[in-house]
């Protein structure tokens, strides 16, 4: 078995459980925040609808550096845009995963910030902790804020307060 082969079943999973809360995130809310420190509703399920773009973005490239500042994070404006561009980048990400060999997946990939490598590690562990970890991480505090807006919080490895049922 590859390592793809391997990774691509949790992949599914946790797009399906990632999916099921991204729709639940209300329209009305999306300027919501919990603390002036926090962001907001929409630009952290923004964010956790991009995070599967990593997996593509690593296999792709050598390396990000973070000081190039070259990206415009996804604040969306509606349920319909943050689904849509969370199944893109599922689809993208996906078919990156499955197209990588293992030599491909265990080659270094490096986060650099200010002239200075953060960590290099292969791009099997890249995708593991930089994109799925961080994935499920910020998944978790999108559910903080559902329940804070009385947002019935989704099953995702088990029944939820919300969902006993399943």
């Amino acid at each position: 078995m590859t390592i793809s082969e391997a990774f691509l079943p949790q992949f599914d999973q946790e797009m399906t459980g990632t999916r099921k809360t991204l729709e639940r995130v209300p329209e009305d809310k999306l300027e919501w925040r919990p603390h002036e420190k926090s962001a907001t509703m929409g630009r952290l399920a923004g964010h956790v609808a991009e995070l599967p773009g990593f997996a593509t973005m690593a296999i792709g490239t050598d390396s990000l550096n973070l000081s190039a500042r070259q990206y415009t994070p996804l604040i969306p404006t509606s349920r319909k845009q943050l689904l849509e561009a969370f199944e893109k980048k599922i689809q993208e990400a996906r078919a990156a995963i499955a197209g990588a060999s293992d030599d491909h997946l265990m080659k270094p990939w490096s986060l650099e910030y200010q002239g200075k490598t953060l960590f290099t590690m292969p791009r099997s562990a890249v995708i593991r902790t930089m994109m799925l970890s961080h994935l499920i991480h910020h998944r978790a505090q999108l559910g903080v804020y559902l329940r804070l807006n009385n947002v019935p919080v989704p099953a995702i490895y088990g029944p939820s307060a919300d969902e006993t049922g399943m």
